[in-house]
């Protein structure tokens, strides 16, 4: 087959192959409209209409931080911040009891910013208020993750940063929180044997890589 001949062949067949992808990037669910159905101080619910890859409406429940007023605004805003604590070969972990588990999991340090706080503040307050510790040196600031995108658009920046001082927890009478730190060989020990959230498991096990 001569040079011509095969691009004259691949060339359709490309085109093709290019626009079976481009119609399976425009099935997405289309969001509708929005209905706000509770407001209270953290949170806010939602009743989401939207339709969905065969053309058919539906409704879906979400809750936010936020306090929307268009569908387009949902999933724009970070709530706040989750550090990612170290110091030399150790990890900085929580151990506190989450009232929606019922139970005392582990956890890296996070919190809400405050109007008009930068990452770096909020990181740095949150880490004081909930450990008493301070940051030393910030290495990284990831983009906001989402925490659980198929229930909320709850996002937080992710401040990596060596930390130091003594623990001196400065919590709220509804805060229960044991700050720690945990070598690789007490993390391996934790990972066997106690509760998590995902983002701290995947944290505390890739540590001990």
């Amino acid at each position: 087959m001569d040079y011509f001949s095969f691009w004259s062949q691949a060339l359709p067949a490309a085109n093709q192959k290019l626009e079976r992808i481009i119609m399976c990037e425009k099935k997405v669910p289309v969001l509708n409209s929005m209905i706000k159905n509770r407001n209270t101080r953290f949170l806010k619910s939602y009743t989401l209409n939207y339709t969905n890859t065969e053309g058919n409406e539906k409704l879906y429940e979400m809750v936010s931080n936020f306090d929307y007023e268009k569908p387009e605004e949902i999933g724009q805003n970070a709530s706040g911040v989750v550090i990612v604590g170290f110091r030399d070969d150790e990890l900085l972990l929580l151990r506190e009891f989450r009232m929606g588990v019922n139970q005392f999991i582990y956890n890296m340090p996070a919190g809400h910013s405050e109007d008009g706080e930068s990452v770096e503040e909020c990181a740095r307050r949150e880490l004081r208020e909930e450990t008493g510790l301070h940051i030393k040196k910030i290495c990284k600031i990831l983009p906001p993750a989402y925490a659980a995108p198929d229930l909320s658009d709850s996002s937080a920046w992710v401040v990596i940063a060596e930390v130091e001082g003594e623990f001196n927890p400065q919590t709220e009478a509804d805060e229960y929180i044991q700050p720690l730190f945990a070598d690789k060989k007490q993390l391996k020990e934790l990972l066997e044997n106690e509760k998590f959230s995902a983002r701290a498991q995947l944290i505390a096990y890739f540590f001990t890589i």
